[in-house]
C-alpha cells in the first residue's frame, strides 16, 4: 500500500505542483489549504507523513504542529520561508522532523520524504514476541527499545520523534565517543540528502529539553564545540 502524504499549504500553486509530483512517485496525497481542516481530517484518518507550511492564515503551521504533537508523533516536514532561521529552529524545537526552505526542489522534497518514511517503516517492522537483551540499548539511566520505539530515563518515558530517536541511538551506542554533525546526519537520515548543520543542533536542543522534563539535571548529551556531540559516560 502506498504511503499517505498530507500536504497543508494555503498556496494553491504549491498544492497543485507538489501533489502532482508526489502522485507521480506513487504516493497517496491529501491536500489541505487550511490548518484547522487538516487537523480535523487527521483525527479521523491519520496520514503517514505531513508536509506543512508554517505561514498560513487562521491557523499557522506552528499551531498545527503543537496540536498535532499533543496526540501524534507522525513525521512532519516544515516548509519555511527562505533564510528564515527563526522559523526553522522553532519548528524543529517543537518536534518537526525536518524542514525545507521555499523555493524548493521537488526532487529534494521527495528525497527527504522517502528518507523519513524509510526510517519510520524500519521502526514499524514486526519483531519477535520474545525479546532478547541485545535488542535493547541500556546506558546507565537510559533505556532504549528500538523495536518498539520506546525510550525511558530513570524509568520515565520520553516521547521522541523518529529523527530524535535515531540521533540519540547513534550517540548512545558508543558512550564517551564523539559523533560529528556529519556522522549524526548519516545516522539519522541514512541517505544522500543534504541536511543543514542547524538541523542537527536543533534536534539536540529538543532532545535535551525533553529529557529535562523528566530530569531537570539531565546532562548526558554533551557538546564539544567545533567537534560534535557525545553521550557522556556515568
Amino acid at each position: 500500500m502506498s504511503a499517505s502524504i498530507a500536504l497543508v499549504d494555503d498556496d494553491r500553486n504549491i498544492l497543485t505542483s507538489v501533489s502532482i509530483a508526489l502522485q507521480a512517485e506513487g504516493f497517496a496525497v491529501r491536500i489541505y489549504s487550511d490548518g484547522e481542516a487538516a487537523l480535523k481530517a487527521f483525527a479521523e484518518n491519520a496520514p503517514d507523513l505531513v508536509v506543512l507550511d508554517i505561514k498560513m492564515p487562521r491557523m499557522d503551521g506552528m499551531e498545527v504542529l503543537r496540536r498535532l504533537r499533543e496526540k501524534s508523533q507522525v513525521p512532519v516536514i516544515f516548509l519555511t520561508s527562505k533564510d528564515d532561521e527563526l522559523d526553522e529552529a522553532l519548528g524543529l524545537a517543537m518536534g518537526a522532523d525536518d524542514y525545507i526552505a521555499k523555493p524548493f526542489s521537488l526532487r529534494l522534497l521527495i528525497a527527504r520524504i522517502r528518507a523519513i518514511l524509510r526510517r519510520t517503516d524500519a521502526r514499524a517492522q514486526p519483531q519477535p514476541e520474545e525479546e532478547t537483551p541485545a535488542e535493547r540499548l541500556v546506558r546507565g539511566r537510559l533505556d532504549m527499545d528500538p523495536a518498539r520505539h520506546k525510550v525511558r530515563w530513570d524509568g520515565e518515558e520520553v516521547v521522541l520523534t523518529v529523527t530524535e530517536f535515531m540521533i540519540l541511538e547513534a550517540l548512545a551506542q558508543r558512550p564517551g565517543f564523539v559523533k560529528s554533525r556529519d556522522q549524526l546526519m548519516d545516522a539519522a537520515y541514512q541517505d544522500d540528502v543534504y541536511v543543514d548543520d542547524r538541523t542537527i543542533d536543533s534536534h539536540i536542543k529538543r532532545l535535551r529539553r525533553k529529557f529535562r522534563q523528566v530530569d531537570p539535571q539531565f546532562k548526558a548529551i554533551e557538546t564539544l564545540y567545533g567537534v560534535g556531540y557525545r553521550f557522556g559516560e556515568e
